[in-house]
């Protein structure tokens, strides 16, 4: 293997230096997860020092403090700017320590001062009852990865690193982490990341060798395999390997050093020079033991550099005097007295090689992005809204409207790059391409004469991993940016417990004051499960929404526009709104255009309200039956229902209501967006039968309306697992959506009506059975559907 570093420069005094800095981390890390009284051992440890609920992660720990020592020196000695992702987010104790260290910590949190006071608040909080997680979560100063769930960290570097020109992202990878998926298909990040417009990306894999309680397998390949690995991913890795400190200091020296200046080199030939051959970027490989510098021993049986030091080496202290021995002899073992002075403070020596200001690692603006963000230029929506002489006039294509937009955003933001659209290779067909006239799709790869829109400085960035689509725009988000997801709505699912921590991060960051509020997560689902007829039953799943409805109601909100113009206000404040996750669901196939801009505004910003054009209530009593419908074909079919109504039973009062936000069905006390009870009695009634037509799965309706006075007589109809090749009116017919089973549903459901309407309900069921021999033989829909428009 070739792995040719530049050679340590490093003084003795500047290893010592380091050293003594790795030394005080490595001490406040063991102390984080131990001890609640006496921080500076100014007298033997007693079982009352020890905490009584040991958690937290040593194993790790060692490896992260000795990234966070050597990066904090390249990055003083020479000026750079600099985020570190921390893989391994279980090594929380480190990051804390190096951020109260550096004295970040305590800058954000002047209760903790590097003091020997401050030192024990620090000690004491961690994992503990009204303290801290144990995770590099939120409330740690530097952070953008929670890290908890492994996978995601390569991804959420590059997400940082696109657009930042001037920043170092590293990204710290435990041997654990990449074991998964989303990490392996991140190592293809670098074919995205462009040397001219973008930041740099230095991956560490720590390989200690251990998860919890089994090897890892890059740990376990022979060094040439994992190097073969490593470089056709396209990358030239460093190695740094051994358990001796002084050696290991002078060779991570070396190889920060060698990646550096590779780096600086590769930026300065694209910007300076124009090459635009894909660069080779450097990667470190750091071999050293788990828990590092810990009880190589315990009980007779071998833990440091085992998976035994994953978590807590030692953890009977309270209760065994050997433990609580070993424990204080550990601790003695860092030297506290050369590291710290009387009153607790990091000596001169410790903080030789920490920069300054908001070059620290913990008070990098990049860590905390809405110091970075600015308002978004979005164009007047009245540039790109369709006309709409009278509802159901025309029809467009939701999405294909809404590229336009993007297109105004991305030509708005074309010098000052703070806007990408993700999505896994489906820009085109989710009816967005009109983003190419502003920007390409983002490649560093070989390209063809074939190939359309690719670009190396390209916006777009579509890769066929959901995974990766979702890791590069938080990470975006969470560095000072905006953007956008598209994706078909049935495989967002993928990116379920993703989301989860980007929600949680988001609930949690809103209760620090000092995390500025970022650009909201915006979701466009489409390809949606009622128009994915041609793909089948594999492609129809609208279950997203009962899982994002499932999180912290101050994060997350839905939206279904049921026409184009509906689509662009929503888009419009979903792209202005900071600290949220936005799902918008809609079509990409032409769709009635039922309202006008200002008319599109009024109704988004009430999320429900009655469509007075569509039904025959005359304002002198209540309605019979209220039609609700949430969603573009919903709102379709319960039109269409509401016109057979009116031409069958016109003596019957129909109350039309359209819910585009659907948090509204929740009460007030359940969401911010909800509806108070009044309000919903108003709009749907205490006791007249409801007929809603929903979207995706009926019982989410039910769920969030179950507390309602009128919840017995809501009826809902929705997509319940019915779904093949078929044509798109079969796709309603199938589940029960259509508008005649509504029409049924109405004469089942008003009281005497039944008997009265008893023709008129088997009309509709005689469609219904002309229907299905009518696509068997002729392929294609009823021309009564086909040809239909609105004619109320």
């Amino acid at each position: 293997m070739s792995d040719t570093h530049t050679p340590s420069t490093l003084s003795d005094q500047d290893l010592a230096a380091l050293d003594a800095h790795w030394r005080a981390a490595n001490y406040l890390a063991v102390g984080q997860i131990y001890l609640m009284a006496n921080p500076l051992l100014t007298r033997p440890l007693t079982p009352e020092d020890i905490k009584p609920r040991l958690l937290g992660h040593w194993g790790t720990s060692p490896g992260l403090n000795l990234v966070h020592t050597h990066l904090n020196r390249v990055v003083k000695d020479r000026g750079i700017e600099a985020l570190c992702v921390w893989g391994p987010g279980h090594g929380g104790p480190a990051v804390l320590a190096n951020a109260w260290l550096e004295g970040s910590y305590s800058e954000t949190y002047p209760d903790v001062p590097r003091t020997t006071e401050g030192m024990g608040r620090l000690f004491k909080q961690f994992s503990f009852p009204g303290g801290v997680p144990s995770h590099v979560a939120p409330e740690t100063p530097g952070s953008i990865h929670e890290g908890g769930e492994l996978g995601y960290a390569l991804t959420h570097a590059y997400g940082a690193a696109f657009d930042h020109p001037g920043l170092l992202v590293t990204c710290v990878i435990g041997d654990g982490e990449a074991e998964t998926g989303p990490l392996a298909a991140s190592w293809h990040s670098d074919k995205f990341l462009d040397p001219v417009h973008d930041g740099a990306v230095l991956p560490v894999l720590h390989l200690n060798g251990y998860k919890i309680a089994n090897p890892t397998v890059l740990a376990r390949l022979p060094e040439e395999e994992l190097d073969q690995l490593l470089r056709g991913y396209g990358h030239d890795p460093l190695y740094v390997t051994g358990d001796d400190p002084a050696t290991v200091h002078r060779a991570m020296a070396a190889a920060m050093d060698t990646a550096v200046e590779r780096i600086t080199a590769y930026q300065r030939a694209a910007r300076e020079d124009g090459v635009t051959e894909r660069p080779r970027w450097p990667m470190i490989v750091l071999r050293t033991p788990k828990g590092w510098t810990g009880p190589k021993e315990v009980d007779g049986l071998p833990v440091e550099g085992t998976w035994r030091s994953h978590q807590v080496p030692l953890s009977g202290v309270r209760d065994n005097p050997e433990h609580l021995r070993q424990l204080e002899a550990w601790l003695r073992s860092y030297r506290p007295e050369e590291l710290f002075d009387a009153d607790g403070r990091p000596t001169e020596q410790v903080l030789a090689c920490v920069p300054e200001g908001t070059a620290r690692l913990g008070s990098t603006p990049y860590a905390n992005g809405g110091l970075l963000l600015r308002d978004l230029p979005v164009p007047p929506l009245e540039d790109h809204a369709v006309r709409v002489d009278r509802p159901g006039s025309a029809s467009h294509s939701p999405t294909q409207v809404l590229g336009g937009l993007l297109e105004g955003v991305m030509a708005a933001t074309a010098e000052r790059r703070d806007f990408r659209v993700v999505g896994p290779d489906e820009t085109a067909s989710n009816r967005l391409q009109a983003l190419y006239r502003a920007t390409g799709k983002a490649w560093q790869a070989q390209t063809l004469p074939t190939d359309e829109h690719l670009a190396r400085d390209g916006r777009v960035m579509e890769v066929l991993s959901e995974h990766l689509c979702q890791g590069w725009l938080e990470g975006y988000l969470l560095t000072g940016r905006h953007g956008l997801f598209s994706s078909y709505e049935a495989f967002a699912h993928i990116v379920d417990s993703m989301v989860n921590q980007h929600i949680k991060w988001l609930r949690t960051s809103r209760r620090l004051p000092w995390r500025l509020p970022i650009a909201s997560l915006n979701y466009l689902l489409t390809s949606h499960v009622w128009r994915q007829d041609h793909n089948g039953f594999s492609h129809q799943d609208p279950g997203f929404v009962d899982h994002i409805l499932n999180k912290s109601p101050e994060v997350v909100r839905v939206y279904l526009p049921p026409d184009a113009n509906t689509l662009l206000s929503v888009a419009d404040h979903a792209l202005r709104s900071r600290d949220y996750v936005n799902v918008i669901v809609a079509g990409k196939q032409p769709t009635f255009d039922w309202l006008t801009l200002e008319e599109a505004r009024a109704h988004c910003a009430r999320g429900a309200g009655t469509w007075e054009w569509a039904g025959t209530e005359d304002g002198s009593r209540e309605p019979d039956v209220v039609l609700g419908c949430a969603g573009d074909v919903p709102t379709q079919e319960v039109l269409a229902a509401a016109d057979l109504l009116r031409r069958h039973l016109p003596e019957l009062a129909v109350r039309v209501v359209n819910v585009v936000d659907i948090a509204r069905m929740l009460p007030h006390e359940e969401h911010p967006h909800g509806m108070p009870d009044s309000e919903y009695d108003a709009l749907f009634t205490r006791d007249k039968p409801v007929i809603f037509a929903y979207h995706g799965y009926p019982w989410l309706i039910h769920r969030l309306a179950y507390r309602r006075a009128g919840h017995a007589n809501l009826h809902v109809r929705g997509y319940k697992e019915e779904g093949t090749t078929t044509t798109p009116f079969d796709m309603v017919v199938r589940n029960d959506l259509d508008r005649y089973r509504l029409v049924m549903d109405v004469i089942d459901r008003v009281p005497g009506l039944g008997v009265r309407a008893v023709a008129v309900r088997q009309a509709m069921a005689d469609v219904r059975t002309r229907h299905h021999a009518w696509i068997r033989e002729h392929g294609v829909d009823l021309p009564e559907v086909e040809e239909w428009s609105w004619s109320g």
